[in-house]
């Protein structure tokens, strides 16, 4: 909210959501004295749940700045101080197209103005990835292109073919190349050594010689709060299934290089998993619920929180409507999901309204896990690293390929009997697909 004192502006911390009161300044991208444009970004804020860029909301120059980079201030407070070039009201008057009497504006022109009316993020963003706005589709209001249009065409972008890979293909189909030894890997996806910025010493000339101190941020925080009472609050009690997904690799085998070629990203296990998830939430609704104290509430939608990890926290962005959604569908929120997350790009709203989390921890080759349950939410899953083991079939021994599910439960909500049964369901959907499978 901003409040005019003559021709200054006083630019406030504005109401990011619900739950939020504060937000800490982690940078300034404006110094007193610089002209700034309506809707270019001033600083970058960190609250509990992500880092939000803050845009002007005002066109002129800053006279002052009033909260200071790692300073954390409340909703409403002033940030900094905006000197307007000419007054607001005649401002206001001057952008307003004239329109003589009896004319209108046609739709299609104002859908028009709309589209062609690029943010600054939009623009940064834009320059950064030589993309051509024109060429971007746009999902905002009367078409306007939004900062999450341009992200997702440079993601596509990014994992399109190369011109020359249908060349190469052909020229592979002539002369094949040399089949290569099968390596395995844990599917890390952390880069080795963590990046510079994530270490902070308090003295900088005790580097390599003493203790490194770690700034607590606001998010590291609130997942330390939110797991402690997670523990304390919650009686966990854990479970696990082995499942035999044989048919499942054959499945994906079959649908990734094409899916790949159609839609430009990868089609992984997790996809499959979550379509499984949610077909059995809907057998067991009471899965997708949370303790009311006096009441269980068991939420209408499913909104399934992925957890995601980054180079130093683990975020649980969520894919809203899940059970809408198929196969495909759920691989392109989960690469547009887990993208954001690592590049830091996650909006409030993508963090908001999860009413059951799924955790992908076979990526990092883990086998058994005991998870902390996303509090206040009811269950969480583990998909745990798929690998080949000998089982016996009907008194046989076959090669088949296994992967363990974790599942910790609220005890105050569910049970046993519940949990083994939704478990049961999901085990039977994964077990359930085959090469006729359809992904769409």
């Amino acid at each position: 909210m901003n409040q005019t004192k003559g021709r200054e502006v006083e630019v406030t911390v504005p109401h990011l959501a619900e739950t939020l009161v504060s937000a800490t300044v982690s940078k300034w991208l404006k110094q007193p004295g610089d002209y700034i444009q309506q809707y270019e970004v001033l600083c970058e804020l960190m609250t509990e749940k992500v880092n939000v860029e803050m845009p002007s909301t005002v066109e002129g120059t800053i006279t002052e700045i009033r909260v200071k980079e790692g300073e954390t201030a409340d909703v409403g407070d002033v940030l900094c101080i905006v000197r307007l070039e000419k007054d607001a009201e005649m401002e206001s008057a001057d952008s307003k197209p004239s329109v003589s009497s009896g004319e209108r504006v046609k739709p299609e022109e104002a859908e028009s103005g709309l589209r062609s009316r690029y943010s600054p993020a939009v623009l940064k963003i834009a320059a950064e990835n030589n993309i051509n706005l024109d060429e971007v589709e746009g999902t905002g209001l009367g078409g306007r292109i939004t900062r999450k249009d341009v992200l997702a065409y440079a993601s596509k972008r990014e994992e399109a073919p190369l011109p020359g890979a249908q060349a190469k293909s052909k020229a592979d189909a002539v002369n094949p190349p040399a089949p290569q030894v099968p390596v395995r890997t844990t599917g890390l996806h952390l880069s080795q050594d963590p990046p510079i910025s994530w270490v902070k010493l308090e003295d900088p000339q005790q580097a390599g010689t003493g203790d490194h101190y770690i700034d607590v941020t606001p998010i590291r925080h609130t997942i330390a709060s939110r797991t402690r009472q997670s523990v304390s609050e919650i009686p966990h009690a854990w479970t696990m299934i082995e499942v035999d997904v044989t048919n499942l690799v054959v499945l994906r085998n079959k649908w990734k290089e094409e899916f790949r070629r159609k839609e430009g990203i990868n089609l992984t296990y997790l996809a499959f998993l979550l379509k499984a998830v949610v077909s059995a939430i809907r057998d067991y609704p009471i899965m997708n619920s949370v303790w009311g104290v006096d009441k269980i509430i068991v939420k209408k939608d499913i909104n399934l929180s992925l957890a995601v990890g980054t180079e130093d926290m683990v975020v649980t962005p969520v894919i809203k409507n899940a059970d809408q959604k198929n196969i495909a569908g759920l691989a392109r929120e989960i690469d547009q999901l887990t993208k954001k997350a690592r590049a830091g790009k996650l909006g409030l709203d993508d963090m908001q309204g999860g009413t059951f989390t799924v955790n992908n921890t076979g990526s990092f080759g883990s086998i058994l896990s005991y998870p902390i349950i996303n509090y206040p939410q009811a269950a969480i899953l583990t998909f745990e690293s798929i690998v080949k083991k000998p089982v016996v079939i009907q008194d046989m021994i076959a090669v088949r390929s296994m992967v363990n599910l974790c599942l910790s439960l609220d005890h105050r909500i569910l049970d046993g009997v519940i949990c083994g049964r939704f478990l049961q369901r999901v085990r039977e959907n994964l077990e359930g697909y085959n090469a006729d499978t359809n992904i769409y």
